[in-house]
């Protein structure tokens, strides 16, 4: 009798060989919940790929530019990947070279949740993490309100900022904020000065990807509260967001005007 293979987030199945042993993360949130969760599986992950920062395994470029060769002769049983932050070229050029390769699909905190649940209990075949439980506590509880309208840039010159059908934008609404540019249809609308600055009452500067701090950003928003938050909080799906609800109000509430 022929088991079915497993189903990623997109449909697909992926042939996975049981048990799995090696694993290659193209996805720093997935490395830091695989890395917590299963340790001694990775053998392989990207230069972005800080969390744990004690990780000692082998480096394979970037999240865009992932050194597929290197990958393929590293012979790993499973190669994860996230659909925004991983090419589908490369996701192609592995499957093609025989590399099984799993991805999720993440756009919100419950898409987060189902999609981890997903890779540990069917695609590594291991249990579900506490940690995982945790963060569904967590962000159980519904948004403060009012909702206060808000813009998080996440990069400058061009200003780029979170929009719609997005993980940190969902997140941002949990925490009680309605982000004024989601209504746009650019996922990461790019703005001049003046709309990055209309019609908010809180700009939300995070240290990544664009490492924003109290010399570099705040100066953007003349007369408006700024807050500075982790990156990694804020954008992260994995064990970051167990402590994220409470660590990230407290920023926001603590915002200097």
């Amino acid at each position: 009798m022929t088991v079915p293979h497993p189903i990623d987030d997109l449909g697909t199945a992926v042939p996975i060989p049981r048990p799995v042993r090696r694993v290659v993360s193209l996805v720093p949130s997935l490395t830091e919940a695989i890395a917590a969760t299963c340790p001694g599986l990775l053998i392989a992950a990207t230069d972005w790929c800080t969390h744990p920062p004690e990780l000692a395994v082998e480096r394979v470029r970037g999240t865009k530019n992932p050194n597929v060769r290197r990958i393929v002769e590293l012979a790993p049983d499973l190669v994860v990947c996230n659909q925004e932050e991983n090419r589908r070229l490369d996701v192609d050029r592995l499957r093609a070279a025989g590399i099984p390769v799993w991805v999720t699909r993440i756009t919100t905190v419950d898409e987060a949740c189902t999609a981890l649940a997903n890779l540990f209990t069917t695609a590594l075949a291991a249990d579900p993490p506490p940690w995982l439980a945790e963060a569904e506590r967590a962000w159980a509880a519904p948004p403060p309100e009012p909702a206060v309208r808000a813009v998080i840039p996440i990069w400058r010159n061009p200003w780029m900022v979170v929009g719609r059908d997005t993980f940190t934008g969902d997140l941002a609404r949990r925490l009680g904020l309605h982000l004024v540019h989601a209504d746009r249809p650019d996922r990461y609308p790019t703005l001049t000065e003046t709309e990055l600055t209309t019609g908010i009452d809180l700009a939300v500067l995070p240290d990544e990807p664009y490492v924003f701090t109290e010399t570099d950003g705040p100066e953007a928003f003349p007369g408006l509260p700024v807050a500075l938050v982790s990156g990694r909080q804020l954008t992260w799906y994995g064990p970051s967001l167990v402590t994220a609800r409470a660590d990230l109000s407290h920023a926001l509430h603590r915002s200097p005007g």
